[in-house]
């Protein structure tokens, strides 16, 4: 590891929660899911080549074509985390095709990372027990999303044999239909942590205890009463979630297994979640815009045995919504809020803290900044750093040292000097609404007249932030201007701009953003208006989707990762676990048992509207997604291909929402750069390692073989 010189703080307890736990492997953000995005290491002879080309390329010159492994493939390391006493790291690595679970002494070199995990798919996150003991896992089944989760026990032969075989796993809850989250680590029974498991009712899950010894478990509450989400402290099942009659939401205090009380509510199109608890269990530190006079999400104090509400923090560019508020470890201290505007800014609440900040800012400069894990004593954390033009490094920081490693560089034979700056944009939609995004230009080259992919994020309630993508990257190098809208819906600039997307998917300002956008971008002389793509993935996919139905004059291709074509069809098939917020998103998109929504809904749905599309498509789709199943794909494939319309499609038996397979992924990306290329006319690489051809063969269906259900 590359010594620099540092140390510094803990990341909050929702850290061992299974949606922050770091992911890692890289991944396209979809949001009704999410998809791998790539990795280290290209051929050989092309890495040469580009680095000879490094010595001669000016700026103003169209910079090499760099290889699609180069972006795509797995990382050779990610999701570094050091244990709770500081003596080793465990990461994930290849081996086996897959990115799997590995251990090292800290100090010693990245080469003696031994495999603790030989899992034929990646694995999906992984942390640490509170004393260090055991390490616990996430892994799925192609996709289905029904999370296993896994334990390994570390004695001394696991933690210093390298040549020993690897350990055994053993089974935790969740798999075979069952999916598990990981809900509370508890600081003074580290032998055991919270799990919530959903097998006496789909829809729902029951609160465990369970022994990470033994796998025994102990309900600790049943949950009969569509509880969303259960916080504790110290130990204690304190709060829990759920989504009121009226589409709003509801924290209660748990007063036994099957009796709550209300402590605090917010309104339909509002947002209020329990942050932390303050040391002494009583009050608690609520993220909330709750009420007429907050737009933004701030931090607040609340007592909840009075409702008293105190004032913590609030962006203070009164810009944004509060990102991530971050507290110690040890002792719930508020150490820092985090907003992310155009660029992310951290606002440190502790002079400690703070000390460590700026000098972490001195040694490792501007960029976004992650604090992914801690040791015990909070004096050694993992810190990552990326910028739009490099896809970051991982380091260990003692802040009591004042000493700083890196413990590895992300994709380090991607060159950075061919990378494109991601610049903040700002255009007025057609009703005088400012709307935010992003806007990558090839590098080298003049802002006139490019090729332009759209490319609207998923989710849809998530929003596009700086630093590095991938996706972004790749299609920039292969000659392309990429936009990146915050369209109305997007989540992070306040209730408002959120709620103006309710139901207006499609035909309404959720569509009309993006496609005021591209007309800026048109009308500046920026994109080439017979050159424009749109490219999505989930409800980005469903915006593709509708961009070529409802402005089939502005697109010259399209295309559809796992995208809805039919709003009806999504609502009816949404997964059992999320059946219990079904209001909210009723109130979001629409409830197909209301006639007047339904008919809505079929207006909305680029499925009954291809008639009007008149550019080629390409769709994906994994076979198991459980969120935006097959039937959507198939059925919009079915539809054009019936119409006479050009259309393509990529089906993987084995993934779900997003491809996480090296060799799918490789090939996805091979064949949109292949159709991209063909459409609207960027580069393309020449050709492809044969397992990466061979399987992207093997993804493309005979389209007149496919039938709608």
């Amino acid at each position: 590891m590359q010594r620099i010189g540092a140390k510094m703080t803990s990341l909050p307890e929702a850290m061992v929660r299974l949606r922050r736990v770091a992911l890692a492997v890289p991944v396209l953000a979809l949001s009704l899911g999410v998809l791998p995005a790539a990795a280290t290491g290209a051929d050989a002879t092309a890495v040469e080549a580009v680095q000879g080309d490094a010595r001669v390329w000016m700026q103003g010159e169209e910079p090499p074509l760099l290889q699609l492994e180069q972006f795509f493939r797995d990382p050779q390391h990610a999701a570094g985390r050091i244990s709770p006493d500081g003596e080793y790291v465990a990461l994930l690595s290849a081996h086996e095709g897959a990115m799997n679970l590995h251990l090292m002494e800290r100090g010693q070199p990245l080469e003696s990372a031994r495999p603790l995990t030989a899992e034929s798919r990646s694995i999906m996150g992984f942390f640490w027990s509170r004393d260090g003991e055991h390490l616990i896992f996430v892994r799925d089944r192609d996709g289905d999303e029904d999370r296993e989760l896994r334990v390994i026990a570390l004695d001394d032969a696991t933690r210093d044999a390298p040549d020993r075989p690897l350990p055994e796993s053993r089974h935790l809850a969740g798999g075979d239909g069952v999916q598990a989250r990981v809900l509370h680590v508890p600081r003074a029974t580290p032998e055991s942590i919270f799990v919530g498991v959903n097998a006496r009712d789909p829809r729902l899950h029951d609160v465990y205890r369970v022994s990470l010894a033994t796998g025994d478990r102990t309900r600790v509450a049943k949950n009969t009463a569509g509880i969303e989400g259960w916080d504790f402290h110290e130990g204690e099942l304190r709060k829990a979630t759920r989504t009121t009659d009226d589409a709003g939401t509801e924290i209660l205090r748990v007063k036994s297994q099957d009796e709550f009380e209300p402590v605090y509510t917010c309104a339909f199109g509002e947002t209020c979640s329990v942050a932390n608890f303050r040391a002494d269990g009583e009050w608690l530190y609520l993220r909330t815009n709750a009420g007429e006079d907050r737009d933004l999400v701030e931090l607040v104090l609340l007592d909840p045995a009075t409702g008293e509400e105190r004032f913590v923090h609030r962006d203070p560019e009164g810009e944004v919504d509060l990102g991530t508020a971050l507290f110690s470890d040890r002792d719930h201290r508020l150490l820092a809020t985090v907003y992310t505007g155009d660029h992310q800014r951290i606002h440190a609440h502790d002079a400690d803290f703070e000390s460590r900040l700026a000098w972490l800012r001195d040694e490792l400069g501007d960029g976004e900044l992650v604090f992914s894990s801690r040791t015990r004593d909070e004096a050694v954390w993992t810190v990552a750093v990326t910028r739009d033009t490099d896809p970051g490094s991982v380091y260990l920081a003692d802040f009591e040292a004042r000493e700083i490693e890196r413990l590895y560089r992300g994709r380090p034979d991607l060159p950075r000097e061919y990378l494109a700056p991601m610049e903040p944009i700002r255009y007025t939609a057609r009703d005088g609404e400012v709307i935010p995004g992003y806007l990558t230009l090839p590098l080298g080259a003049e802002p006139e007249g490019l090729p332009l992919v759209v490319m609207p994020h998923g989710g849809p309630w998530i929003r596009d932030t700086p630093g590095y993508s991938g996706t972004v990257q790749f299609l920039a190098n292969r000659g392309y201007a990429v936009f990146q809208p915050n369209f109305r819906g997007s989540s992070g600039f306040g209730k408002d701009f959120l709620n103006a997307g309710n139901q207006e998917w499609g035909t309404g300002v959720m569509q009309h953003d993006v496609t005021d956008g591209v007309l800026h971008l048109i009308e500046q002389g920026i994109a080439d208006p017979d050159r424009v793509a749109i490219f999505g993935s989930s409800y980005g996919g469903y915006a593709a989707l509708a961009g070529l139905a409802w402005t089939p004059e502005l697109y010259a291709a399209g295309v559809s990762m796992v995208g809805p074509s039919n709003l009806i069809t999504l609502m009816e098939s949404i997964p059992p676990y999320w059946e219990a917020g079904i209001r909210r998103m009723h109130g979001r998109v629409g409830d197909p048992e209301d006639p007047e929504d339904r008919e809505r809904l079929e207006a909305q749905s680029p499925l009954f509207h291809v008639e009007q599309m008149r550019a080629p498509l390409m769709v994906a789709q994994g076979a198991n997604d459980p969120r935006v199943k097959q039937q959507e794909s198939d059925q919009i494939v079915s539809a054009l291909h019936g119409a006479g319309h050009p259309v393509e499609y990529l089906l993987a038996p084995d993934e779900g929402h997003g491809f996480v397979n090296q060799t799918n992924r490789l090939a996805f990306f091979a064949g949109l750069e292949t159709f991209l290329a063909e459409h609207v006319g960027g580069r393309r690489q020449a050709r492809y390692p044969e397992t990466v051809q061979e399987r992207l063969d093997a993804l493309r269906q005979d389209v007149r073989a496919v039938e709608a259900p």
